[in-house]
């Protein structure tokens, strides 16, 4: 069986550099917001090239802490509106419903299933303050076109850069295309850790000192507590290994795009729709989603020749029965683009543990699918 994502051979590379961070770690004896912690800040700060990293306990605490950081400094009010990509993971919308906020869905261009820049003006009221882009799929989300939109309208742009560590747009990475980003390090991301773990990125003095504040019980300085703020701090442990994988990300995100060449090369069957790429934006795949009309067909015909699949994501977030109508009452919207994308897309493997003959096996069993 061809893995989709072979975590266990991604990380066994490391397995030396993780043991000697561990015993690091347990002599050190210092388990919180200790040296890994603010090394990982700092090295990947840089990495984006930003003024600020502040780690947290996942990506969606990320975009939840952003949020309340610019509520805290009045930039943000609870009721006010976040534009938000309707093809996204529920996590995007989650974030903003959790901060008090309201999300209002916007439909992604089918070419590069982010959000349509188009669109997003028609969705602007007086009570719009923000607009949350999504990078899915490891594919920047058109920055250029936002930020101008939200010059234009005085708004906030914040990143949910979950999926696209590395990606580059006019040699700024994801994390500093915007004025803050958020960072999930979920073990199976292009940078994961062996756990749970989040960041968020900002050139924003002001916001990053609330943030770090608001992480850690609203406290900077301990048992004096300026915010009514929460526990979600980066695991030191986390922060370790992620320090041993970050010089690698670059590299790892290159082998990924030499897959992904391949497959837009020499994937022949026209049957399916394969991604497209913006070559003067460095897309980091961290998915390879090709659609068909006939998705459960050919997952089922790919698993049967010994490949795994997965589908990102199989009910978009306004079908969801969390937003039932006794709820939020999305579930009778009609987003037709995000709706047929949902039902279409199927990852294929990529990673950086992929050989070029599984490559090639992947190429010949999808032009042999009829």
């Amino acid at each position: 069986m061809i893995r989709f994502l072979d975590l266990q051979k991604i990380n066994q590379q490391y397995q030396e550099q993780f043991q000697k961070k561990m015993e690091l770690v347990l002599d050190k004896g210092w388990f919180i917001l200790g040296d890994e912690v603010r090394a990982f800040e700092s090295n990947f700060a840089d990495y984006c090239g930003s003024g600020h990293c502040i780690g947290v306990g996942n990506g969606l605490d990320a975009l939840v802490l952003i949020f309340k950081g610019y509520i805290q400094l009045g930039k943000l009010q609870k009721g006010d509106e976040v534009i938000v990509p309707a093809n996204t993971y529920i996590a995007s919308i989650l974030a903003i419903l959790q901060a008090n906020l309201v999300p209002v869905l916007v439909e992604p261009k089918l070419e590069t299933y982010n959000i349509n820049p188009d669109l997003i003006q028609g969705k602007i009221s007086s009570k719009t303050k923000a607009i949350l882009a999504v990078h899915l799929y490891g594919q920047l989300a058109d920055m250029a076109a936002i930020n101008a939109i939200a010059k234009q309208n005085n708004l906030l742009v914040i990143e949910d850069a979950a999926q696209s560590h590395g990606a580059v747009s006019n040699h700024k990475k994801a994390g500093n295309l915007s004025d803050a980003a958020a960072f999930s390090f979920y073990p199976g991301k292009n940078l994961g850790a062996l756990g749970d773990a989040g960041a968020i990125t900002t050139n924003d003095d002001t916001l990053a000192k609330v943030i770090f504040a608001l992480r850690n019980y609203g406290s900077n300085q301990k048992y004096h507590n300026e915010y009514i703020g929460v526990n979600s701090r980066l695991d030191e442990l986390q922060a370790a290994f992620l320090n041993v994988k970050l010089p690698n990300l670059d590299k790892e995100n290159k082998i990924r795009q030499s897959i992904a060449k391949r497959y837009l090369a020499e994937i022949k069957n026209e049957k399916l729709i394969v991604p497209t790429w913006d070559l003067s934006v460095n897309h980091v795949f961290h998915l390879f989603v090709v659609r068909t009309s006939e998705r459960d067909s050919l997952q089922s015909y790919l698993n049967k020749n010994n490949i795994e699949t997965v589908i990102h994501y199989p009910i978009a977030p306004h079908k969801q029965k969390a937003f039932a109508p006794e709820t939020s009452g999305w579930n009778s919207l009609s987003f037709p683009i995000t709706e047929k994308i949902h039902r279409e897309v199927l990852s294929l493997p990529i990673s950086p543990v992929m050989t070029m003959d599984e490559v090639d096996y992947v190429i010949k069993i999808i032009n042999l699918w009829t």
